[in-house]
């Protein structure tokens, strides 16, 4: 390995690894081939897979950035999806990973679903996905319910934060701040959803999330969802994103589609309800 390693040096004129604090650390030439390495990857599993694709046979990872709230929505009716027509991929799903978009590049992520940001470079791919209203979750019998929901109301009670991946690079409605109030009697910031709704269930904090959670009777029971102060009523949107690296992945074209897809089938569902 390491003649191996010295010969990739003088290749590329670079040492590639250097030793630090935090052990061996790759140079950006070496992370720079990476990235690259992923594109020639991807291109020469094409090649051997002669155009012919077949997502009952395809077997391999395929790793998804996605909040547990979005998660707990989505993830079921693909999962069901995916084991009718590809049984034999496995989805492996991180809650809580920042720098999405730097991770998308090199690899270690292959789509992300989060909340949209202003702009994105022109190497990502991204559709949105839709957008919800936001609610304020409080426990049944909580001392808000049947009173004027003002700011200075929710700001006599604890909050709860869900955690937000790359929340500096977001344009985040002032509601999911963490300076929504000046000096709140409590704050809990978490990214495990049910967790937080326990919380709820035994205490007097408020949750302030996307709207569309309530429509899960199992996860909220005990749990009300009230709409924001009037004039307050503000959304958040989604965003489906990958890279450019994987554009000619036929996996990678297919997933998204299914993804796209159950969404599309999510809200319909909740059309005819409606």
């Amino acid at each position: 390995m390491s003649k191996t390693l010295a010969r990739l040096r003088d290749t590329f004129d670079d040492p590639l690894f250097v030793r630090s604090k935090r052990g061996i650390q790759p140079t950006p030439r070496a992370e720079a081939l990476a990235a690259e390495l992923q594109q020639i990857l991807s291109s020469i599993e094409s090649l051997l897979d002669g155009g012919e694709f077949s997502p009952r046979n395809y077997r391999g990872d395929i790793t998804l950035a996605i909040s547990e709230y979005v998660g707990m929505s989505l993830l079921p009716p693909l999962s069901a999806r995916l084991q009718s027509v590809a049984p034999k991929l496995k989805l492996r799903t991180i809650t809580r990973v920042e720098r999405q978009l730097e991770r998308l590049a090199t690899g270690e992520l292959d789509f992300a679903i989060q909340l949209s940001r202003p702009n994105y470079p022109r190497e990502y791919r991204h559709q949105s996905l839709g957008s919800s209203p936001l609610a304020v979750f409080v426990r049944r019998n909580h001392p808000l319910i049947g009173k004027p929901l003002t700011r200075l109301a929710l700001s006599q009670y604890p909050m709860i934060s869900l955690y937000v991946s790359d929340r500096e690079d977001l344009s985040l409605p002032s509601f999911e701040a963490d300076d929504f109030v000046q000096s709140p009697p409590g704050m809990l910031e978490t990214s495990h959803l049910l967790t937080a709704l326990e919380v709820l269930r035994e205490t007097d904090y408020t949750l302030i999330c996307p709207a569309y959670l309530a429509r899960n009777d199992g996860v909220t029971r005990d749990v009300v969802a009230l709409p924001l102060p009037p004039g307050e009523a503000q959304t958040v949107d989604y965003t489906l994103v990958s890279h450019e690296r994987t554009a000619r992945s036929a996996i990678h074209q297919w997933l998204w589609s299914e993804i796209v897809d159950t969404v599309r089938g999510m809200r319909m569902r909740t059309v005819h309800r409606g």
